[in-house]
């Protein structure tokens, strides 16, 4: 069947009601939460500290040349989390005085002038950075507790390898930002720390998993970001939070460190972690370090030509229980478009691929796990155990969130992941990746939507549960995907896009990154 065949044929009545009932809930509910929540919230104060607008690689460069010390950059990122986190509470564990020892460790080598600045620059590229990452990636002697009740006295006794990575190459780590129960829904709430704000407007979500790192970053908490992704929690508080966010191509950088760890093969295929940046530029010298000998697969230093792409895009997946993509973001994407034509005479193909429709099916099908994920945030879990939670809960007696007691509920029953239906999900999802791959080849790029809609009021992701599915998807397929900040809506709150690359690619969408962020502006640091 050819495309236009495809475009043109008629959907069905069932999809159809589907899609008209999902647009009205999102209608009726939308109206609900704006009368609750009212249009004005809260945002972060101004940054009064300019090194922190600047890109880590410039605040490396400066720390080496010795144009300012890594301790005042690391007083910087203390004042400006003091200043944001009463009002957004996205940081949640400080390491302060070990990170101030350590930048006086960094100036002392920079002023012996044992090392020149060029080996400075080759030996530690990001000596005396702070950074910070998420608590679910192992920081020693930080606690690591995932959101769980379960483990909020849990110290790390290792770094987790991407950590040590980044250590290794001059970095300092500053502290963890807040997640969601066990990491897995797209709002960063748990009954340990509690909810993370907006820096944009404070009635809205971060997004999830890596929330509250996606709000650290855009509010200017530290140089850069480390966060992880199974799902779209690089990606989605990225967008969010109008910052810059890459997964990298499957099994590119390491997990060890990282809890939950994958229960299955195909979970370890899906998750990965990732850099999350204010600018463009970051992407890049952040991934190198911590894909360690993996890097050399990408390729990352071989220049690449954005005039000789090709591009294609979709507006949206179509799927029935997903909201309808909001017209800012469609209009966003086609300036996009717009420009590469413009400028390099690239004309952009839209796609329609039909599969996109079943992510959801094809995601959760393939990430079902024989670990239940009650097991890993109820103690004695069992199925009555999950109702009384429940109970406990709408009572707020209880240790585990809500929506994370919803979650083990649905994911309670045991299941054959060898029976057929569970070999059909897997079967559409490599039919899939190779219609990915066969279309994008060793030059193309895939341009869509990172999510249908901009930052949902706090709770409302549970009455629009399937949304991350424009970014879960790439997760299931492997491929290297880029969040892009494209300026702000309407209401105040950050758009973009996500930009999808072949397996191990993830240069072409680190390059279109930068290319955007010169041409639309990329970060717009939140006002009061």
């Amino acid at each position: 069947m050819s495309e236009t065949e495809i475009k043109n044929k008629p959907i069905p009545f069932k999809i159809r009601l589907l899609s008209t009932l999902r647009s009205i809930l999102d209608f009726i509910t939308s109206i609900f939460f704006k009368l609750y929540y009212g249009t004005e919230g809260n945002k972060v104060p101004p940054i009064t500290d300019d090194i922190l607008k600047q890109p880590a690689v410039e605040v490396a460069r400066k720390i080496r040349n010795r144009q300012i010390s890594s301790v005042e950059v690391v007083e910087a990122c203390i004042r400006r989390i003091k200043d944001i986190n009463p009002i957004v509470n996205c940081f949640v564990e400080n390491r302060f005085e070990l990170a101030l020892q350590e930048a006086k460790k960094a100036d002392e080598v920079i002023r012996s002038g044992s090392k020149s600045v060029d080996q400075l620059l080759q030996e530690k590229p990001f000596l005396g950075v702070p950074f910070t990452t998420k608590d679910c990636i192992a920081v020693k002697g930080l606690h690591q507790t995932s959101g769980v009740v379960l483990r909020k006295d849990f110290v790390a006794e290792e770094d987790a390898k991407v950590i040590s990575l980044l250590r290794e190459n001059g970095a300092i780590i500053i502290g963890l930002t807040n997640v969601p129960e066990l990491c897995m829904w797209w709002e960063s709430y748990n009954n340990i720390y509690g909810r993370t704000s907006n820096p944009y407007n404070n009635t809205r979500i971060v997004g999830g998993s890596s929330g509250g790192e996606g709000c650290i970053q855009a509010a200017a908490g530290s140089c850069f970001g480390i966060g992880s992704d199974i799902g779209g929690s690089i990606r989605m508080p990225s967008y969010f939070n109008g910052i810059f966010g890459h997964k990298p191509s499957r099994k590119i950088v390491s997990n060890d460190g990282q809890y939950p760890c994958a229960a299955t093969e195909l979970q370890e295929d899906f998750l990965c972690i990732g850099p999350m940046t204010r600018h463009a530029i970051d992407l890049k010298p952040i991934l190198k370090i911590i894909s360690g000998e993996n890097s050399k697969k990408l390729k990352l230093d071989e220049p690449v030509d954005v005039g000789k792409m090709k591009i294609f895009y979709q507006f949206s997946n179509n799927a029935p229980m997903a909201s309808n993509v909001d017209p800012e973001i469609i209009t966003a994407m086609k300036k996009v478009i717009e420009y590469f034509e413009l400028k390099y005479k690239i004309v952009g193909k839209e796609k329609n691929i039909k599969l996109l429709e079943r992510s959801s099916p094809i995601w959760f099908g393939t990430m079902k796990s024989p670990i239940p994920f009650g097991s890993y945030i109820i103690q004695d879990y069992s199925y009555c155990r999950i109702y009384r939670e429940i109970i406990k809960s709408l009572l707020g007696l209880s240790g585990n969130t809500l929506i994370g007691l919803f979650t083990s509920l649905l994911d309670s029953k045991i299941v054959d992941l060898n029976s057929e239906k569970y070999k059909n999900y897997r079967s559409l999802r490599d039919k899939l990746e190779e219609i990915f791959k066969e279309m994008l080849g060793d030059n193309g790029i895939f341009i869509y939507p990172t999510h249908p809609t901009t930052a949902p009021y706090h709770n409302q992701p549970m009455l629009r549960p399937m949304n991350f599915m424009y970014t879960a998807i790439i997760n299931s397929l492997g491929f290297p995907a880029t969040t892009v900040p494209l300026g702000l809506s309407s209401e105040g709150l950050p758009i973009g896009i996500q930009v999808i690359a072949n397996h191990n690619n993830d240069k072409l969408c680190l390059a279109v990154a930068e290319e955007l962020e010169k041409a639309f502006g990329g970060w717009i640091e939140p006002q009061k």
